[in-house]
This record gives C-alpha cells, sequence and structure tokens, in this order.
C-alpha cells in the first residue's frame, strides 16, 4: 500500500491515511475478509479520513482503492 499516492488522491497528509488505515482490521493473512468486516472497516476508514477532508466521500474513497487495489473493483 502506498499511502502518498492514496493520500495525494483523497486530499489528506500521508500521514492522516496512515493513522486512519491503522484503526482497519484486515483479515487474517491469507484470507479474505468477510463482508461484515469489508463494510465495518470501510466505515472506519472513511469516517476518519472524514474528519481530515470533509469533502471526501464513499464513492471517491472507492475510485481512490479501486485505482490502486489489484485486480481494481472486480478484486474487491
Amino acid at each position: 500500500m502506498d499511502p502518498l499516492t492514496k493520500s495525494r488522491g483523497l486530499g489528506v497528509t500521508p500521514d492522516q491515511f496512515r493513522a486512519c488505515f491503522s484503526d482497519v482490521n484486515p483479515a487474517p493473512q491469507g484470507t479474505l475478509p468477510g463482508s461484515n468486516q469489508k463494510h465495518a472497516n470501510k466505515q472506519v476508514l472513511l469516517s476518519c479520513l472524514q474528519r481530515a477532508n470533509p469533502g471526501i466521500t464513499n464513492d471517491s474513497l472507492d475510485a481512490v482503492m479501486d485505482q490502486y487495489r489489484p485486480g481494481g473493483r472486480a478484486a474487491q
């Protein structure tokens, strides 16, 4: 994950992005998160990022994350 590139796309600093992402609970290595875990993590990330930049929306977060996710939105 490249916090500098993603943070630019969201209008936050790399430190702000890292701090927000630190509260996300990833699935154990080698597994995929369940639907509930994905939604909970996204809500944690989105609400934290919105405190740093109120202009961030669910759609703008999706667009930036999909841009850097291996396989894009289809891999979600």
